[in-house]
């Protein structure tokens, strides 16, 4: 290695490690800010917070590592400019691309690192990080209950709009949806204006104590007509108490991993064919299901069953109704619109299970691109970045931070916007995915030519030169006007 290309590499080092440690930093007192609820009040080790934080720190890589790669580049090439070190290697014949060769094979060694990083790092944290909070959840169920949301705690799902108390035990506007194994589904609702939590030391039993409220149970009933009419009882009381066992609660072994059904937790083998499994169950779902709604049309037993008559006369206007007695036509329309309204309940709830599962579906192809990107955001932000500080020619941390964060940001909202829309099935994942890196490549082509060909960010003489043009013309045909 020259000695020119090893300055570059060490000047480009020092501020890649100091600002990516500093990023983590922020990042990882965002997460304690963020996860504070889940671990405050709840005894735990100096070591279990440190595991917390250890799992849940790789996650924040995909963040971090292109805004220090965007952000170094700024500073460096800046540096170089502003100190007039560009301007010596251009004297002596060396060009920018020839000045970015030896960073250029660094950003690739590091994109190479940040793909393995995301396929097998980041997964296997996510695994440890959700199964460590899921148990850290079960050790006090009390602190688990958040205001404005629903909380699983045990049997029943929570959701409270107030919590007061020193300890935060007494609830208001209490909405409780009681689990049923046998019936999986909310069908059995409490509804309460207030609520207290009652527990006394070395029990393992806490009392919900729920005031003024109603309960409400829908009915199954046997007829598929019955069902229809969605029946249900509702109930009255003054108070209503709800036990729970909290045995199974503290005894928690945070060390036990039981959950391993999220996108995020596989490798890119795991998720291609995750991925192939769901695609090929979904479309047999979907082929079964418009299978099963045609046969209840009954059209092939139409087809096999009704002979018509030759000298049967049908009017086009009034239909087949007349040719029924009065009784006979009211039980076919009942049947009819039977049928219908029964087709529309199960084509609508299909609807939903479908639209569910395709949102599931979207993630992991989501989660699959995402190793990808990661690793080609690194090299399209180096070429936005090192070109960018050379044109502004500023270096240290104002102006090239404040350009940084403001294209970062707009690189990550793009992304965020993009992949929401992706989840819904509005764009494909594959768009939603590499859409905001796609968006950086044209721009990063863009700054790399005009800093090669030592242009500036903008140049306005092209806005300006159609003006002096007509300006010219104007003032050659006054002149001949004159003459």
């Amino acid at each position: 290695m020259k000695i020119l290309d090893r300055y570059i590499l060490t000047s480009y080092l020092k501020t890649f490690f100091s600002v990516f440690v500093i990023l983590m930093f922020i990042f990882v007192l965002q997460t304690i800010w963020l996860y504070i609820g889940e671990l405050a009040g709840k005894d735990l080790d100096i070591d279990i917070i440190f595991k917390f934080l250890l799992y849940f720190s790789p996650k924040l890589v995909p963040l971090v590592l292109p805004l220090s790669i965007l952000l170094t580049s700024i500073m460096t090439f800046g540096n170089f400019a502003e100190n007039y070190e560009f301007a010596a290697m251009k004297s002596a014949g060396i060009s920018l691309q020839r000045a970015m060769r030896s960073l250029t094979v660094f950003i690739l060694l590091v994109s190479v690192t940040a793909f393995l990083f995301a396929n097998n790092v980041i997964p296997a944290a996510e695994y440890k990080s959700i199964n460590l909070r899921k148990n850290i959840a079960q050790l006090k169920p009390a602190m688990v209950i958040s205001e404005g949301v629903f909380n699983d705690l045990g049997q029943i799902n929570i959701k409270v709009d107030e919590k007061t108390g020193e300890r935060g035990q007494y609830l208001h506007d209490v909405i409780i949806h009681k689990k049923n194994e046998r019936r999986p589904g909310n069908f059995t609702v409490i509804k309460a204006s207030e609520g207290e939590l009652v527990g006394s030391t070395g029990s393992n039993i806490l009392s919900l104590i729920l005031k003024d409220g109603n309960y409400y149970d829908e009915i199954l009933p046997s007829s598929p007509r019955d069902r229809m009419k969605k029946p249900f009882a509702k109930s009255y009381f003054e108070e209503y108490v709800i036990n729970m066992d909290l045995s199974g609660f503290n005894d928690v072994d945070l060390d036990e991993e039981r959950y391993s059904n999220s996108h995020n937790m596989l490798k890119i083998s795991e998720l291609n064919r995750t991925i192939d499994s769901f695609s090929t169950s979904y479309n047999q779902e979907v082929e079964i299901f418009s299978r099963n709604m045609y046969n209840r049309t009954g059209i092939e037993n139409l087809k096999k069953e009704v002979k018509p008559k030759k000298d049967t006369a049908i009017d086009p206007e009034k239909g087949i109704l007349p040719l029924y007695e009065t009784h006979q036509a009211s039980q076919i329309i009942n049947l009819a619109l039977g049928g219908v309204n029964g087709a529309v309940a199960t084509v609508t709830n299909k609807k939903v299970e479908l639209v569910s599962a395709s949102k599931r579906l979207n993630k992991f192809e989501i989660a699959l691109h995402e190793k990808y990107v990661l690793a080609v955001a690194c090299v399209i932000l180096f070429f936005v970045g090192a070109p960018l500080g050379a044109i502004i020619r500023k270096g240290g941390m104002g102006l090239p931070m404040v350009i940084a964060i403001l294209l970062f940001l707009t690189y990550h909202f793009i992304g965020i916007f993009a992949k929401n829309s992706a989840e819904e099935g509005q764009i494909s994942p594959f768009l939603g995915t590499w859409l905001s890196t796609l968006i950086m490549l044209p721009l990063g082509i863009f700054l790399t030519y005009r800093a090669t060909t030592d242009q500036g960010l903008f140049s306005f003489s092209i806005l300006f030169e159609p003006i002096k043009r007509l300006l010219k013309r104007t003032q050659i045909m006054g002149r001949s006007e004159k003459d």
